[in-house]
């Protein structure tokens, strides 16, 4: 209305002419401009005062929001059914496997103890099935908790901790059961993987994934690239070690890692870890050859410590990895035992003795994964262990054999995704792991992804 008023006075002082214009015209002009500017004035006051008012009310419910967050701290315990409402998803995973070699008989030659050395199973099988719940338990924590099920249809905790949440200062505490920080393949579960099966020396050396009970701090760096470190104690109750029933912790880990971004199109990370820990009396137990080319169980009881360094770089052209993309990643561990061995520790030969034990092995694991197309991928991958030294004490020498042998394997993999939450693969290996045997493994796996599930880790 205002508008329209102005631009009336401003026609009719152009209609005027210049040398028609008498005062009571001027007069008339004079009077309307001033009207025009008191109501101006006046809507102008109105939309302050409403202002003002408007900004005394946020105030006043942003004291009276943080008054309730106050009130829910002292007081954590769910309002109602619907205060606790976690998210839930399950994997659903399987393969079809075709074998050369019987798996029963599959062991890493020359590796005490042995970690997870089945290759699969011939068939079709269903492979680990995985239940996660998360929720936020109160303002200061989060709760996870993954079950397993794995083919023989038992069912495990894998995970189940509390982490902090804005703890400050860049760090983060976690408590509970959860798969360790060392090496970059390890916090992975299986269904993230690019290839069917874990690399070899992560199946001898940490037994597919190492996990513990215990606690983890980590701390990243306010930097703009990406400076983490972290420390780990637990109970060691997994392999490489074993429950030792005593207090205090039984493995200690550390890890760093730093990464960031180079231009538009790459990316990177690479990472040092350790990890050390023990076994009890009882030890760990592994498929072995004696001498005499007999089939026997050997047990290994002491210490161990693995050094790792892992490295991840992923190219993307101008940072857009849907239509193509490209990663290359690979890990290399070393790994010291001194103990006592167990020979025949079942007593299946009735021959069994102890005597003293070291070993000084390594191994490492090298893969591309290339996206040639949106929901077509296609990956190589090449694994060894290096037998090293091994010391076998005196009365041992004519039972426990040494071997001068590094097992070996590589993969192809081709893998479709209909969606995000679906994917096929095919991949095949030539696996030498045991020494004099060639296995020739055919596997079609399909993995399934059911309800909420986070983003993976990079």
């Amino acid at each position: 209305m205002l508008k329209q008023s102005i631009a009336a006075v401003l026609a009719a002082a152009l209609a005027i002419p210049a040398l028609a214009v008498g005062e009571g015209d001027i007069a008339a002009l004079r009077g309307e401009l001033r009207r025009i500017q008191e109501q101006y004035e006046a809507r102008i006051q109105a939309l302050e005062s409403r202002l003002e008012k408007a900004e005394r009310g946020m105030v006043e419910a942003e004291r009276a929001a943080n008054a309730a967050k106050a009130e829910a701290g002292a007081d954590s315990r769910p309002a109602g059914e619907n205060a606790f409402n976690p998210a839930m998803s399950a994997i659903l995973s399987g393969t079809y496997g075709r074998l050369s070699e019987d798996p029963a008989r599959y062991a890493i030659t020359g590796f005490i103890p042995p970690g997870n050395a089945t290759p699969g199973i011939r068939g079709a099988s269903l492979k680990e099935t995985e239940l996660l719940f998360s929720a936020n338990i109160d303002p200061y924590l989060r709760g996870n908790l993954l079950l397993a099920v794995d083919e023989s249809d038992a069912v495990s905790v894998e995970e189940a901790y509390g982490q902090t949440l804005g703890l400050g200062h860049g760090l983060t505490l976690k408590a509970g059961r959860f798969f360790s920080g060392i090496g970059y393949l390890n916090e992975q579960h299986p269904h993230t993987r690019d290839f069917v099966d874990a690399p070899l020396v992560q199946r001898a050396f940490l037994g597919d994934n190492y996990g513990d009970d215990g606690v983890q701090l980590k701390w990243i760096a306010p930097t703009d690239m990406l400076v983490e470190l972290g420390a780990e104690l637990g109970r060691g109750r997994n392999l490489p070690g074993g429950s030792r029933m005593k207090n205090g912790n039984g493995a200690t880990a550390l890890f760093a890692r730093m990464g960031g971004d180079l231009g538009n199109s790459h990316s990177y990370r690479v990472g040092l870890s350790t990890l050390r820990t023990a076994t009890g009396a009882a030890g760990l137990n592994g498929n072995d050859v004696d001498l005499l080319g007999r089939a026997v169980v050997n047990n290994f009881a002491g210490d161990t410590r693995i050094w790792g360094v892992d490295f991840v770089w992923k190219y993307a052209p101008r940072g857009n990895a849907i239509q193509t993309a490209l990663q290359l990643q690979g890990e290399y561990f070393r790994r010291k035992q001194d103990g006592q061995l167990t020979y025949d520790a079942d007593g299946a030969l009735a021959l069994t003795n102890t005597d003293g034990y070291a070993s000084d092995q390594s191994g490492w694991y090298l893969q591309g994964v290339y996206r040639f197309a949106p929901r077509w991928r296609a990956g190589l991958r090449h694994d060894r262990l290096n037998g090293g030294t091994v010391t076998i004490g005196a009365s041992n020498l004519a039972n426990v054999q040494t071997f001068q042998y590094d097992p070996r394997r590589s993969s192809a993999m081709l893998d479709y995704s209909p969606s995000e939450f679906s994917r096929i693969r095919l991949q095949f290996s030539r696996d030498e792991s045991r020494q004099g045997a060639v296995d020739s493994q055919w596997f079609v796996q399909y993995v399934y992804s059911l309800g909420s599930h986070g983003a993976h880790k990079y």
